[in-house]
């Protein structure tokens, strides 16, 4: 099965932008390979427009130059990724990743170029033109690069076919889509022509869909043609955001499972936005970023670091290497708050083995204070329980004085 569990990673957006190169993903593969793939952290992932030769920051250019073949498919920009030279596109690169023991992947945007469509150029492996299969009616609202396709023709299907198959050989192994998780309904059957090219193109790869808010009303939509989903707009380090997540995560966590995982967007911990040329590190606290993570592993979401691994400090590797934490990522099912309000938050979720479970508390307040698990919320009682990210055991009821915006968690064995 694809994506059995939620996908463990590195994304190049939250740190660099648009601006990625082929140095700073070999780095970045080279520090997870060192340090985090024990941990069961395995895809890293170039993110958007890796085929614009003058990227520079998080901005777009709109209507650039795009690097493209004969096809209409896009290329990375030979300057940035230099082992693409030759027409090899990224496979010297996915190479490299797998060399590694890690595995490879991309960002796309919905549709195909519009430089493709303007140039009447042939589909590849059909008799189709890109003009044919490109709707010009449909354009992302905050990056123009792209037509959106005219999906109820096979015209658009043979498209995506084509680059697909261009990413089979690559060596690709993960792919992200943006511009369609929250464009229902007019995109609901583009979703489907993607999966089916995704799926047939004859390697194994996770199909990731952006950004959101996904509507929960195309849940089981979304789990039929998609390994995960965005369940927000880009997610930054901004206490608002992170609390306002609990409400997101209580409505999706219910239609978490293998294969098909609401995602809560990346991890932005580290050091960021580091494309303008001047260090910015995580404006998240400590015990903020303790909550992230806590709720991040116990509703199942994909799990992708934001920032630039190699500028890593010891606390941010602590954060990332809490392999207890992590387990709870494969290890439980049915993850589920058990009373919420403004100030906390507890959260359950059973171990598979049914040997146990993991339970949470989250100060959500301005203020610190003690947080209580309710008792009656574990049918099984507690008699054996560590918090895993302080190492300290307990045998009676779960309470957790903590700070302002902090969280804890136990393991308990029944």
């Amino acid at each position: 099965m694809i994506a059995q569990y939620p996908p463990m990673g590195w994304n190049s957006w939250d740190c660099y932008g648009a601006a990625v190169t082929e140095e700073t993903v070999r780095l970045n593969a080279d520090y997870m390979a060192k340090h985090l793939k024990e941990y069961g952290w395995e895809y890293v992932v170039v993110d958007i427009q890796w085929y614009q030769p003058t990227a520079s920051t998080h901005a777009y250019e709109p209507f650039s130059d795009l690097k493209m073949d004969a096809y209409g498919r896009l290329l990375p920009a030979e300057n940035r990724f230099p082992s693409a030279a030759g027409g090899r596109g990224f496979q010297p690169l996915a190479d490299y990743v797998h060399s590694l023991g890690l595995k490879f992947g991309i960002h796309i945007m919905r549709g195909l170029p519009r430089m493709a469509a303007h140039r009447r150029l042939p589909i590849w492996n059909s008799a189709a033109r890109c003009d044919q299969a490109a709707n010009p009616s449909s354009v992302c609202a905050w990056n123009p690069d792209m037509y959106g396709t005219k999906a109820d023709l096979p015209a658009a299907q043979a498209y995506y076919d084509s680059i697909f198959r261009l990413y089979a050989d690559w060596g690709v192994d993960y792919v992200k889509c943006d511009d369609i998780a929250r464009e229902y309904p007019h995109c609901q059957r583009e979703i489907e022509l993607i999966s089916e090219a995704c799926r047939n193109c004859g390697r194994d790869m996770v199909l990731s869909l952006s950004p959101g808010p996904a509507p929960l009303e195309q849940a089981e939509h979304l789990k039929r043609y998609a390994s995960l989903w965005r369940i927000t707009d880009d997610f930054w380090d901004d206490w608002r955001l992170l609390k306002a997540m609990f409400e997101r995560a209580e409505k999706w966590c219910v239609h978490a499972g293998p294969g098909h995982w609401p995602d809560a967007d990346m991890l932005p911990v580290g050091a960021l936005r580091q494309c303008y040329g001047k260090p910015d590190w995580t404006h998240f606290t400590q015990a903020e970023q303790r909550t992230m993570m806590t709720l991040w592993c116990m509703m199942r979401s994909p799990l992708m670091i934001g920032g630039d691994l190699p500028k890593n400090d010891a606390f941010t590797l602590n954060l990332l290497t809490n392999g207890p934490l992590l387990a709870i990522e494969k290890e439980s099912w049915c993850a589920h708050p058990v009373c919420t309000s403004e100030t906390a938050c507890c959260w359950i979720a059973p171990r598979k083995d049914g040997t146990g479970c993991y339970a949470a508390v989250f100060n959500l307040s301005d203020e610190a204070q003690t947080v209580a698990f309710p008792d009656d919320a574990l049918e099984a009682g507690c008699k054996n329980a560590v918090e895993l990210w302080r190492g300290t055991a307990s045998s009676g009821s779960l309470t957790a004085a903590l700070p302002p915006h902090d969280a804890a968690v136990w393991q308990i064995t029944y």
